[in-house]
């Protein structure tokens, strides 16, 4: 890395995801001489964090950090090496839309969104970029403008890219880890994925269909069976894919939530219980629309998804 021009990272959506991963980067390297951090973010959020920096708590640490950048437009963020999306996966086309002069021919794109259309999305926008697939272990929260807490004990990052620059994801993985991040470049990133995936989306789809806590769900015998016939379809679609999900998979999933406080839910369900807008078509859609495509019968996730549409935004 030359010091003649700094490696810019911007983090685009300061959220419990976004914020976490850009406090850790713009504390360490704050007074760096290679490595320059900008946060993307807008209103009440960015204004606070110009006047008085990101607040992280944790429950090891609280910190305040000032990031070398903070802006909503692309004009002030100016091209960058990677950028690092934490946004909801509603927002990916408008959010990088509005980035478009700061995505130069050399930066690379790495998205930690919830469910795995992320990539393919990114590439059909931008098709001569360089895209990464990641995703993130982390149980993070904006809790006020220019506050964000992490209440969990992981925050375990993995990244990667068939295709990718074997030099740059090198790179990438030590800029992470220097910043005190648990980040790990994996080999098999496509199947990393999934495995959230098979968690995230079989939980928020229940979660919201039934309007009921994971606790709740686990509870009751008819509802754990739901769970566990959701997680058999999207497995399914996975295999039809030509991912192969480990075969304890479900165990493991059912033995992580049944060790979340019994009231612990979804952010998809937060969502729809405020009434805003949602995922659904991420966490729930995608695995409609690729069983059918496949040929795979998914008549749950069908049923779900078509009455969850009816009554999301």
């Amino acid at each position: 890395m030359s010091s003649m021009k700094k490696f810019r990272i911007a983090v685009l959506g300061i959220g419990g995801v976004g914020g976490y991963i850009g406090a850790k980067l713009a504390l360490y390297y704050e007074n760096s001489h290679d490595v320059e951090v900008a946060f993307v973010c807008r209103g009440a959020h960015e204004g606070a964090i110009r006047e008085k920096g990101l607040r992280l708590i944790t429950p090891d640490e609280e910190m305040t950090v000032r990031p070398a950048v903070v802006s909503s437009k692309a004009s002030v963020i100016g091209v960058v090496d990677l950028l690092i999306c934490c946004i909801k996966s509603y927002d990916l086309e408008s959010s990088l839309g509005e980035l478009k002069s700061s995505i130069g021919p050399g930066t690379v794109i790495l998205p930690l969104l919830n469910g795995v259309d992320g990539p393919e999305r990114i590439r059909k926008q931008f098709p001569g970029a360089e895209v990464w697939e990641g995703c993130i272990y982390i149980v993070s929260r904006l809790t006020a403008p220019g506050v964000v807490t992490e209440t969990g004990n992981i925050h375990k990052l993995f990244f990667g890219a068939d295709k990718g620059d074997a030099a740059k994801l090198l790179q990438a993985e030590a800029l992470f880890v220097q910043a005190g991040m648990d980040a790990h470049l994996s080999p098999h990133i496509v199947r990393t994925n999934w495995e959230k995936f098979h968690f995230i989306s079989t939980i928020a789809t229940l979660t919201s269909f039934l309007n009921k806590s994971i606790g709740e769900i686990l509870a009751d015998v008819v509802h754990k069976k739901m769970l566990e016939d959701l997680m058999d379809e999207l497995r399914a679609v996975a295999g039809a894919k030509g991912i192969d999900l480990p075969n304890d998979i479900a165990v493991k999933a059912l033995e992580r939530m049944a060790s979340l406080p019994f009231d612990t839910t979804s952010s998809m369900h937060s969502d729809f219980k405020r009434g805003g807008r949602t995922e659904l078509e991420s966490l729930t859609g995608y695995v409609v629309r690729e069983a059918k495509a496949a040929g795979v019968n998914a008549p749950l996730y069908e049923m779900m998804y078509e009455v969850l549409k009816a009554g999301s935004k």
